[in-house]
């Protein structure tokens, strides 16, 4: 009996066509799937049912930056007079400084003005008549303002007694700073979210649903609180040259993260 290949042949190429018909069927629907999906890029798809978790994280650091400023004011009739007096005291001022070590980028001018200044004169009454006044000129008023950040915390209140001493005044606004903060508040973060996640899976369980996804995430960080003081409380500004200085404390700046997350659950 002889064999019939041809009957074979067209089995084969039958089921072959049922193949390509299945796996072109499989490709077409996996790619309306992907395509539906981008649809979602950049934004959520309706979620029938969410949770929202809130978390705060706290790092306590001690200050290495303290920051300040001092003035220098003086008046005279002229300008060349008192822009002379303050001269001199900021260039003692500015050379006690780079004695200290502090290096010239620390080192700021904040403002330098030069103002006219002016009194208002009247003549006296008469029984009959009251005459009218006016600004006279009676010479000008010089000052200039220097920030200076100290890298050595614990020698701040040497820097401003010697200010003092040489004539510095409107010493003020000393805070306590962190120079990085970046490292803190991503620890802080972590501690925020680690908590969120916490109340999430303990919250999950209480409702007997199951977390899938994270469908938002937002985050609230907040600032280091300074320890602010000003040196007048110390007697400082215009300091007598017995001024004895002051024992400033830099205690602990606080850095908080607060984040909120939103889970789908199902």
């Amino acid at each position: 009996m002889e064999y019939d290949f041809t009957n074979d042949k067209k089995k084969m190429y039958k089921l072959g066509l049922v193949f390509v018909g299945l796996l072109s069927i499989f490709v077409f629907v996996k790619i309306v799937g992907e395509a539906r999906s981008y649809r979602f890029i950049g934004s959520n798809p309706e979620v029938r049912s969410a949770i929202s978790v809130s978390g705060k994280g706290e790092v306590f650091a001690v200050p290495d930056i303290a920051t300040f400023t001092y003035g220098v004011l003086k008046e005279a009739k002229d300008v060349k007079t008192a822009q002379d007096e303050a001269t001199k005291i900021i260039n003692s001022t500015l050379s006690f400084l780079k004695e200290k070590d502090i290096d010239e980028k620390d080192i700021k001018t904040l403002n330098y003005n030069i103002n006219p200044k002016y009194e208002y004169i009247r003549e006296a009454c008469t029984a009959y008549y009251c005459p009218g006044g006016k600004s006279v000129l009676t010479g000008y008023e010089v000052s200039q303002t220097i920030s200076v950040k100290v890298r050595k915390t614990d020698e701040s209140g040497t820097l401003i007694a010697g200010l003092g001493e040489l004539g510095a005044t409107n010493i003020s606004s000393l805070e306590f700073s962190i120079d990085d903060e970046d490292a803190l508040f991503a620890d802080a973060r972590a501690q925020a979210i680690k908590e969120a996640k916490q109340k999430a899976a303990r919250l999950a369980k209480d409702l007997d649903v199951k977390l899938v996804r994270v469908i938002e995430f937002s985050e609230n960080s907040y600032d280091p609180i300074y320890r602010m003081y000003d040196t007048k409380v110390y007697g400082m500004g215009g300091a007598s040259p017995e001024s004895i200085a002051p024992e400033i404390p830099t205690g602990e700046n606080k850095i908080t993260s607060g984040v909120t997350i939103t889970y789908e659950i199902r």
